[in-house]
Formats: structure tokens, C-alpha cells, sequence
């Protein structure tokens, strides 16, 4: 079923088609230029969530140059045909479909585990002692996890992680080299899975809001704008100007804070020491305003279903302004004098590369894909409200190397600096009082209702779906973060580098482990 990003759709509305229909409809549509937004199971509303001979699948499917998606679902089934050989983008969501759910992808070329657990074994056998998840759900992650080899004579592996030395989260990198060159590496995850989604669906309803914001800690903002549009989508609401463009400010400057972060990170691996230290005060100053916004310099407790939990008098918006400009122009200089320094240039240029081509079969988003001539930005392709943008517009680079990645974070500082500027005096002239925040109690939700949120987080595209139950509460929530669909691409992007370009790359990357595991 075709509808607009912002409507809902009632389960009535997506009748049932086959696996093979489904698949067709999945092929047509990648090759007209469409992605895969999201396939995830969709238990039946009137049986057990533990019954995967109940499970469904559920494909939604996004057209950036229309604004459209298209929902479909399938009956209930057992496993169906792999997508993984044709569509590469549905690889890790069929592996996690086989992991939650039992159901099978006939075919898969790389069926494993997609968050692995430590000491799968006993973990399995704990959850079937204590009656937790259904065996299906435990059986996939029971094998030891099977490693990618290369065979060879001069072929030596190397395992980093799941420690690493830094105050880090955990993650595990298993490289095949021949020498310095990686012929292959294989990326481990899950350490940090925390069953988030589950914990949405049975939690009460208050603590939704403060689980979400840690599905990727340094994305708070991101997540939790996603949570409160969808729930918004589903009561029919809309969140009140004043509130939009707070949520717009919160949003820019997480990117801000996080890119300059990044940016600073790629210097220094780089050797540069001068933006590496810079950067690392001037981030500090990005949360510092993000914490006189709302209190905490993550974000938290910004947002509100309906509206926002703070809001800003004209002499806070024009003290906001003022230091975002002084931020802004220190950000500016420390990265210029990076980018001016052609020690830095040769280091970048080259390194971990992805083709556009490679880009697009993995479904990278943010600015991953930006730096491989993709125009993906859900700000611009799928905005949140009708907001002006300031002459924005999607940051694209070519090379899809280190040095585009870093190219796309830079001038994406001015185009957030160009937005807050923007916001902060269209704030300062709007109607409204800081006692009072811009929040609108919700409708309740309908039943038996699909709808799905997408905003442009400082990594990419963030993705929330909900289904309602036939009761109007929350049958399914999925997350999908940026960081799910761009890991394949970090390990695509160590082919053919040597082993040394890895944290170089990492850096240019960013992913989060949380973000993933959920």
C-alpha cells in the first residue's frame, strides 16, 4: 500500500500478499531507485508474542524524490525466500528476523547471529530453563559464532576487541590479512544488546520517552524526536510551531556537537594535533548549549509527545545565538586549518573508499552515503514540519573516502549553524511564554494501525515503526538506527586497506554499538 510519510495505515488497508509477491515488489522497487526502509516480524494480533508460526513479515519501502513509502505484509509463515543475494540491503534484517523469531530466510548467503552473545550456550540454555523467549528465539545465537576465513599459507588473522583500550563499548573486529593488506574483516556485535525494543513494548508507558533516548546515548534527541512524531502520527497530532523549531534546535545541535566531535577524532589519528585539541573544548561548548536548553548536555528531557518538555524567552534565544555564533566561528577555524594542511590531505584522500554503487547495495545512510554522491537526508526528503530551510540542502561529496566523509561533517557545520540561526530568532519573535512549555496531551492511539517516523539523526536516518494491537496499544515498536544499516559499510570500506588505515576509518564512521544492539 502507497501512502504519504506522514499517514498512517490501518492494517485493514495492507492485505495479506505471498512471499514471492512481496520479494517481486522489493526488486521493482530498488530498482526504480526506492530503499528498504525497514522488514522486521509482525506477530498476529490474537496470538502469543513468543509464537513464531504466527510471525509475519512486514516490508516498508521509501522514495526520497516523491516522499512516498509502501507498506506490505505478508500471512504468517515459518521462512520464506532469502532477499539477501539480490538485495543486500535486506541482509542484516533478514539475519535479525531468523534470530528474534525463528523464521528462516531460505537461501541467506551469511545467516548468523546478528548480536551476538558472549557465552551464547548458557545463555540459551538459561532462557529455556527460566521460560523466557521461545527456543526459536534462543536457538540461532547457541553455535559459537562462525568467523569468516580466509584459507592460505602467508594468511594471518587478527582479533581486536570486544575490549578495547579505550573507555569504549565493546565490539569485536576479526581481520583476514595477507600481510598489512585486510583481505576481509568481519565485524561482531550485540555485547550491548539490552532488548530495548522488547522493553518499550512491556515497560509502562512513561518510561518509553527515557529508553529511547539511550538507544544511542549521543543520539538522545534524535531517537526521542522520532518516538514523539510517531506517537504523534498515530493520535492524529501535530506538534505546535514553538515546539517545532525547539526540536529543530536540539537537533542541530547534537549534529554540531557530534561532528565536531568527529572531526577532531580524524585529526588526531591523523597526527594533527591542533584541531584534535581544539575540537575537543569546542564540542564541550556545543553540549554546554544544548544543556542550557534543557539541563542536560545530552538532550535528554527536551522533548515530550506532542510538544517539548523546555522552551526559550527572547533574552535565552538571543544568549543561545550569541554563543552558537562564538562556537561556531572557533568550529570553523579548527577545521579549516585542518583541511588547509595537505599532510592531512594525502592521509585522508584515498583511505577506506566505498563506490557509490557500494553505497547504495548496502542502504548506507547519513553521511556515509552523502560521501559516495548519494543525496540521502531525511531533513530534505522527509522533513518533520514545514519549516524554512535556509537555503539547505543535501551535503554531497565524491570518493566515498575518509576525506569526503570528513568533507560532508564540515560543511555540514554551516548549514546547522545557518539553521540555529534561523530558529533562535524566529523563536525570540514568536508568540509564547518559558513557564509554559509547547506540549499537547495525546488522543489515544487506534487500533490495529501501522505508522512510521524517519528523522535525519548526525549519523543518518533514523527509523521508527510502531503497529498497534487491536486495543491501540503498541503491538510492535522497531528501531532502526543509522549505525544497523552503515557497519557493513565500515567492513566493505577495510578491503584492499592496510590494517593501520582501521582507526582512521573507524573514525570517519562513528557507528555506535549501542545503536545497534539495542
Amino acid at each position: 500500500m502507497l501512502f504519504d510519510y506522514r499517514d498512517t495505515v490501518p492494517l485493514k488497508g495492507m492485505p495479506p500478499v505471498s512471499v514471492e509477491e512481496l520479494g517481486d515488489t522489493v526488486r521493482r522497487r530498488l530498482a526504480e531507485g526506492w530503499r528498504l526502509l525497514v522488514l522486521c516480524g509482525l506477530p498476529d494480533a490474537d496470538a502469543p508474542r513468543d509464537k513464531p508460526e504466527e510471525v509475519t513479515l512486514c516490508c516498508v519501502l521509501a522514495q526520497d524524490s516523491s516522499h512516498y513509502l509502501e507498506a506490505l505484509r505478508t500471512p504468517p509463515l515459518r521462512s520464506f525466500p532469502s532477499l539477501a543475494s539480490v538485495c543486500p540491503q535486506a541482509q542484516l534484517f533478514e539475519r535479525e528476523i531468523w534470530e528474534q523469531w525463528g523464521v528462516e530466510p531460505l537461501g541467506h548467503p551469511w545467516l548468523k547471529p546478528v548480536r551476538r552473545i558472549p557465552d551464547a550456550a548458557e545463555a540459551a540454555a538459561r532462557t529455556q530453563r527460566e521460560g523466557g523467549p521461545c527456543a526459536a528465539q534462543a536457538t540461532p545465537a547457541a553455535a559459537p559464532y562462525p568467523f569468516f576465513r580466509v584459507k592460505g599459507e602467508e594468511i594471518h588473522e587478527v582479533a581486536v576487541g570486544p575490549v578495547h583500550a579505550g573507555v569504549i563499548e565493546p565490539g569485536h573486529f576479526r581481520f583476514q590479512c595477507y600481510g598489512e593488506n585486510v583481505l576481509h574483516l568481519e565485524i561482531a556485535l550485540g555485547y550491548q544488546h539490552r532488548g530495548l525494543e522488547r522493553l518499550v513494548l512491556e515497560g509502562p508507558p512513561h518510561c518509553r520517552l527515557p529508553l529511547l533516548e539511550c538507544a544511542a546515548g549521543d543520539t538522545s534527541v534524535g531517537h526521542a524526536t522520532a518516538h514523539c512524531v510517531l506517537l504523534e502520527r498515530l493520535a492524529g497530532s501535530v506538534a505546535a510551531p514553538r515546539a517545532q523549531r525547539l526540536r529543530r534546535i536540539g537537533l542541530e545541535l547534537e549534529r554540531l556537537a557530534n561532528h565536531v566531535g568527529d572531526l577532531g577524532a580524524i585529526a588526531g589519528d591523523t597526527g594533527f594535533l591542533p584541531t584534535s585539541s581544539w575540537n575537543g573544548r569546542i564540542r564541550g561548548d556545543f553540549l554546554n548549549l544544548t544543556a542550557s536548553l534543557c539541563g542536560n548536555r545530552f538532550g535528554r528531557g527536551l522533548l515530550r509527545p506532542g510538544g517539548s518538555g523546555h522552551d526559550l524567552d527572547p533574552e535565552q534565544c538571543a544568549d543561545l545565538l550569541a554563543r552558537v555564533r562564538e562556537a561556531g566561528r572557533d568550529a570553523r577555524g579548527a577545521v579549516d586549518v585542518m583541511l588547509h594542511s595537505q599532510s592531512v590531505l594525502d592521509r585522508l584522500t584515498g583511505t577506506g573508499a566505498l563506490t557509490t554503487a557500494t553505497a547504495r547495495e548496502l542502504g548506507l545512510t547519513g553521511p556515509a552515503a552523502r560521501a559516495c554522491g548519494l543525496a540521502l537526508d531525511a531533513r530534505f526528503h522527509f522533513p518533520l514540519a514545514d519549516l524554512p530551510t535556509a537555503g539547505c540542502a543535501p551535503r554531497v561529496a565524491q570518493g566515498g573516502d575518509v576525506l569526503a566523509r570528513t568533507l560532508v561533517r564540515s560543511a555540514e557545520l554551516d548549514d546547522s549553524l545557518r539553521l540555529l540561526e534561523l530558529d533562535l530568532s524566529a523563536l525570540a519573535n514568536m508568540p509564547g511564554c518559558a513557564a509554559a512549555p509547547a506540549t499537547e496531551p495525546l488522543a489515544p492511539l487506534p487500533p490495529d494501525t501501522l505508522a512510521v517516523a524517519q528523522v535525519e539523526g548526525w549519523r543518518g536516518e533514523i527509523c521508527h515503526l510502531a503497529v498497534t494491537g487491536p486495543d491501540g496499544g503498541l503491538r510492535v515498536y522497531k528501531v532502526v538506527d543509522p549505525s544497523f544499516r552503515n557497519w557493513p559499510g565500515l567492513a566493505v570500506a577495510l578491503r584492499g586497506n592496510q590494517i593501520s588505515d582501521f582507526p582512521l576509518c573507524n573514525k570517519s564512521f562513528n557507528l555506535s554499538y549501542c545503536g545497534h544492539d539495542l
